[in-house]
């Protein structure tokens, strides 16, 4: 295929992932077949939104103003300018200034935060598992799964079962929970970059919350690692498009307000993600995954190679058996 055909081909699979990250309807029709889903996207909702980007919302337009108003920072706000001409005061009130903002920070907000994160980690499962059960009484859903079961080409992508299979399932997601922590390291150090940092920063994480968003119905599908990561790769155009939508919602906004709203967000795409049966072919023979018309691209490089050195410093026998369990 000609360059320019490859380029309109992966412009094409873009445009299709973005569409189907915009396709929010389906969060409302799952959350009217599921009240477990309703309630914990309801959780979700009042945790981040009201009560965290509240308390944000609350700090900048109410207490630090009256800070300001309590503890001025000019002489013409001085009621008696002989506190002005006291010497320091000015110092001093700006320094407590800060430190009763500071304080609302330690006590209040970055507790919030781990707490938010904590809890939120709890839910998105949750919200994947009533999500994709939804989806499961869905008629679509289970006719196209009953054809499916029909179909020749596809493979059970179970691994054994027993205590073999519960080994390689710990070992995959160690390797999982690994090689994501070094890629977020990756996205983290080319915003640093000059010029074009800002460009690959936003890409990668467009990628970064996609494999998130489509992990958890990896994860019920029992889809293994290293199929999924070669399927992601594979695809990349349209994993970068899905991913965008959720990059640019926090892009613009300091770091406490990206985690409020992403935490808001974050659980309508996994639910996009979750009806979404554009990639429904991750089930089928690897030598059709090639249909995108596009190369792959090594997007998981340098963290799998990473991840795969440090997983050498582990004793011998059992850095050679997580070996073994990421290439089954």
């Amino acid at each position: 295929m000609e360059v320019s055909g490859k380029v309109k081909m992966a412009a094409s699979l873009w445009f299709e992932g973005l569409g189907e990250a915009c396709c929010l309807h389906r969060v409302v029709l799952l959350c009217m077949r599921s009240n477990n889903l309703l309630m914990r996207t309801g959780q979700c909702f009042l945790l981040n939104g009201f009560i965290f980007l509240g308390s944000i919302f609350a700090l900048k337009s109410v207490v630090i103003p009256a800070l300001w108003w309590i503890l001025p920072g000019q002489c013409s706000q001085f009621v008696s300018h002989e506190l002005c001409d006291l010497g320091g005061t000015l110092k001093f009130y700006s320094f407590l200034r800060l430190a009763l903002i500071q304080l609302c920070y330690v006590l209040w907000f970055y507790p919030l935060y781990v707490f938010s994160i904590v809890l939120s980690t709890i839910w998105y499962n949750d919200i994947a598992k009533y999500g994709y059960a939804a989806m499961g009484r869905s008629k679509l859903t289970v006719e196209k799964g009953s054809s499916q079961n029909n179909s020749p080409t596809v493979q059970n992508v179970k691994g054994p079962s027993g205590l073999g299979g519960v080994m390689i399932g710990i070992g995959q997601q160690v390797y999982s929970i690994l090689l994501l922590s070094v890629f977020f390291l990756e996205v983290y150090a080319t915003g640093f970059v000059p010029y074009i940092g800002k460009l690959i920063n936003f890409l990668l994480l467009s990628w970064m919350y996609a494999y998130y968003c489509f992990e958890y119905k990896w994860n019920f599908n029992e889809v293994a690692l290293d199929r999924r990561l070669d399927y992601f790769e594979s695809y990349w155009p349209f994993f970068a498009g899905f991913g965008s939508p959720c990059v640019l919602a926090i892009f613009f906004f300091s770091p406490l307000v990206s985690y409020g709203i992403m935490a808001i967000l974050f659980p309508l795409f996994v639910l996009t993600a979750t009806g979404s049966e554009s990639e429904q072919e991750i089930s089928f023979e690897k030598h059709k995954w090639r249909a995108a018309g596009v190369e792959r691209l090594p997007i998981f490089y340098v963290a799998d190679k990473v991840s795969l050195w440090m997983l050498s410093l582990l004793p011998l026998e059992k850095g050679d058996q997580v070996q073994d369990r990421k290439e089954q």
